[in-house]
């Protein structure tokens, strides 16, 4: 790996401001690859520099760095490197070629971290919001191995798997939020635009309402009121819930043990933990990244408290000389399949290949988790907009026809 990583460095562009030979101060840019190297050059020219800086490319405001970036980064990466292309050299054509001015500032800042003889994982650790633990570890074992070009390969195989997971529970999620949003502001516009006109109507009628149409109307008047308390209120109420699920590990355990109790996204909840915990154990196991060590980075990667607390609890029993399926099966969160193979993966030696078997599977389930629940939800938006709905006009007109009995 060393001679791949010894490719001719680049040069870096510096922006200067120096007096001339007139005694004028004079500004602009020049090429070189340093900064020493680029005082020399002014001088042999005729300017004595002032000052001089590294030219930084503007990081764009409109696109941030997301997983799906670091995701396509990796499978270039892992392809150029397959096919020969020296390290730097490959850091070089991926960062200019990129459309993201975020993603292709960091990594031509990652390349000149390695030409000035830091390792692949120290560059990238330097930038953690994008590059986590896990990842570094992953490519610290793949230089210290000698094999870095099939860890990269693993290494994108991985983010591509945990994106796409994500992207489904994603989509489970937000699915069940757009109808509570969507039935909201429907009630809401019914309550504070309707609602009110048979109000109008009902006060010449000089009888009493009945009980559901007055609750209806005290309602409407509360909302024509304080709707914007109300509002108010719901998102304080999503921004301190969200706030605590990252702050409290308290309330973090309770949301994500009450979301595994949840019908249809509970199993989807419980399923993509156990297929992120497999994926990541076994590409931490195939890099050859000792099992009590990968297990601190595999609890961070379930995405659940209760799998999170469980995986700790199997490192402790690990570090203790327990076998890992024993363990696994200990904790009672783990389905018998999954502590099965792991079971015989460990009997056999091939505890990656079973636990990868183990995630391909589980993954799966989740797709057709998440196709069935966008099919379920459909009819279940109509029914819960209809009984909104059909509950307000119900009780807007219980008057008339209480009339039309007495008449």
């Amino acid at each position: 790996m060393a001679a791949k990583a010894s490719a001719a460095p680049t040069k870096m562009t510096f922006v200067y401001e120096g007096v001339n030979k007139k005694g004028s101060r004079v500004k602009g840019e020049t090429e070189a690859l340093n900064e020493g190297l680029a005082k020399a050059e002014l001088r042999r020219i005729g300017i004595n520099p002032v000052s001089m800086k590294k030219k930084r490319i503007k990081k764009g405001g409109k696109k941030k760095i997301v997983g799906k970036d670091i995701a396509i980064f990796s499978r270039q990466l892992a392809t150029m490197m397959t096919a020969g292309v020296p390290l730097v050299q490959s850091f070089e054509i991926i960062g200019r070629g990129h459309e993201n001015p975020n993603m292709s500032a960091m990594l031509l800042d990652v390349k000149a971290n390695i030409e000035s003889g830091n390792t692949l994982a120290d560059a990238l650790a330097k930038h953690p919001d994008q590059f986590d633990d896990l990842y570094v570890s992953l490519v610290g074992a793949g230089e210290q191995s000698g094999a870095l070009e099939a860890l990269l390969d693993k290494i994108a195989t991985y983010k591509e798997k945990s994106e796409s997971m994500k992207a489904k529970i994603k989509k489970a999620m937000t699915y069940p939020a757009v109808v509570v949003v969507v039935a909201f502001v429907v009630s809401t516009i019914l309550l504070v635009k309707v609602v009110p006109t048979f109000e109008e109507l009902f006060t010449g009628f000089g009888a009493d309402l009945p009980a559901f149409t007055q609750f209806v109307v005290n309602l409407s008047e509360v909302f024509q009121k304080w709707w914007w308390v109300v509002f108010l209120a719901v998102g304080a109420g999503v921004f301190f819930m969200v706030r605590a699920h990252k702050r409290s590990a308290i309330f973090r355990k309770r949301f994500d043990k009450f979301m595994l109790k949840v019908p249809v996204l509970g199993e989807i909840v419980q399923k993509s933990s156990i297929a992120r915990f497999a994926r990541t154990l076994s590409t931490m196991f195939a890099a050859g990244v000792p099992l009590v060590e990968a297990m601190d980075s595999v609890a961070g990667a379930t995405g659940n408290a209760v799998y999170s607390d469980a995986t700790l609890r199997m490192r402790d029993d690990a570090a203790t000389g327990m076998q890992l399926n024993q363990s696994m099966s200990s904790t009672g969160v783990f389905p018998n399949m999954v502590c099965q193979m792991t079971a015989i993966g460990e009997e056999s030696g091939s505890l990656d290949t079973m636990l990868g078997k183990v995630a391909d599977f589980y993954e799966e389930e989740v797709d057709n988790l998440v196709d069935n629940l966008s099919a379920l939800l459909e009819p279940m938006i109509m029914c819960i907009l209809g009984v909104l709905v059909g509950g307000l006009v119900v009780a807007m007109y219980l008057p008339i026809f209480k009339m039309g009995a007495v008449i």
